[in-house]
């Protein structure tokens, strides 16, 4: 049986699915047919393996594969129908008195293009339309009841940060530190899985790594990468054997039934060079003025234009959000179901913050051959600007 406090409540699905008909209406396309995991799930409240039909007038259906009776338990959607097959939807539409759209929304950021082609030849008739931005900039605002949860997850993280001073000490290696860590949040209710959109990103609770490994770079689309294990994974923590005086960078995510609090803490044993503790304090001060800039109608990439012009003043450009070339043109990104929502605090973006939106703000600085200094916290955008969700102690923590 799944908990009923787990459930997404049945107004927000109704909410989510009028908001998307609105903009179907706008955009002229007739319905949206919705397959990727998250989107399936902020629409409907399962993942089951299911196809949820949502057409621009009228209520969705919501057609199962597997598990029919699990759908049935967790959906707040009306319309609940077992398939056997994908070749039955049309079939299944014309029944419930719908005739067959002549555009179509799908997931096409997503959607594996043997599926788009898959789709193309079931609706042969059917101008299929990429539904993707739609759908991202109506997940972007989240309810009160997505930042109640969102707020939870961060909670939680401040716990998980606080137990890494139970567990460090000299000698641990990374890999070992990171399995007492990660135990002590699946205690606590982390999901495990961390989702992600973009292509080919993958991640495993976060980054936990020391010294020169937190510098060492990576594919991630992150100012961090690390050694990791091997080159199966490639990055996040690896065998390295911590020691003092060196940042140990504890950037990690908390899954809390769905949503993400994105929170980054750096810690040492006995202490920190003078050089790192002044690199570190410049980054709190850099989260401290984005914090007052980031407000609803400022766009995204002014905000990153403006961390940018800060940290070249303090002589740390070539550190900043990477080293060199490998340098990530970001300084924050979007958060919910999954961990690169809308909006990018990035290089040119146009979006504008909206209150309601939930974003990660992860000002930071890479040294190679020494680690990686600086701060990341969860907030949501208000009105009078970024309130902080993740409240954990922001100074190097000495144990």
């Amino acid at each position: 049986m799944c908990p009923i406090e787990t459930r997404t409540p049945a107004v927000e699905i109704e909410t989510r699915i009028r908001t998307l008909q609105r903009c179907l209406t706008q955009a002229d396309i007739d319905a949206a047919l919705i397959l990727q995991n998250t989107d399936l799930f902020y629409f409907s409240g399962t993942i089951q393996q299911a196809h949820l039909f949502v057409p621009a007038f009228g209520d969705p259906i919501l057609m199962v594969r597997k598990s029919l009776e699990r759908a049935r338990e967790e959906s707040a959607v009306n319309t609940i129908i077992p398939i056997a097959s994908p070749k039955q939807i049309p079939d299944v539409l014309r029944r419930k008195g719908h005739s067959l759209p002549d555009r179509l929304g799908l997931e096409l950021d997503v959607l594996p293009t043997n599926l788009f082609f898959y789709y193309q030849e079931l609706f042969h008739k059917t101008k299929l339309i990429d539904l993707s931005h739609t759908l991202r900039m109506t997940r972007s605002v989240k309810s009160p009841y997505e930042i109640g949860l969102i707020r939870e997850a961060a909670r939680l993280s401040d716990q998980v940060a606080g137990h890494v001073r139970e567990v460090l000490c000299q000698g641990i290696t990374e890999i070992e530190l990171a399995g007492k860590v990660e135990a002590y949040a699946r205690k606590l209710g982390h999901q495990g899985v961390i989702r992600m959109r973009m292509w080919g990103n993958e991640m495993f609770y976060g980054h936990l790594m020391s010294g020169p490994s937190a510098a060492v770079p990576s594919y991630m689309a992150s100012p961090t990468g690390g050694a990791g294990i091997s080159p199966a994974v490639a990055q996040g923590p690896g065998s390295k054997r911590i020691k003092p005086y060196e940042p140990v960078l504890i950037d990690y995510v908390f899954a809390y039934q769905g949503y993400l609090s994105d929170h980054t803490r750096i810690f040492a044993l006995k202490g920190l060079p003078d050089d790192l503790l002044t690199a570190h304090t410049a980054m709190l001060d850099l989260q401290a003025m984005l914090k007052k800039l980031a407000r609803p109608n400022v766009a995204a990439g002014d905000i990153y234009t403006a961390a940018v012009d800060w940290i070249g003043q303090l002589g740390y450009a070539d550190n900043f959000m990477g080293c060199g070339d490998q340098r990530i043109r970001f300084v924050g990104h979007g958060i919910g179901l999954e961990l690169d929502e809308y909006p990018f605090l990035a290089e040119g973006q146009q979006l504008k913050l909206q209150a309601g939106m939930t974003v990660a703000l992860e000002p930071k600085l890479v040294f190679p051959g020494k680690g990686v200094v600086g701060i990341e916290n969860t907030h949501v955008v208000t009105e009078k600007g970024l309130e902080q969700l993740t409240r954990f102690e922001e100074d190097v923590i000495v144990v």
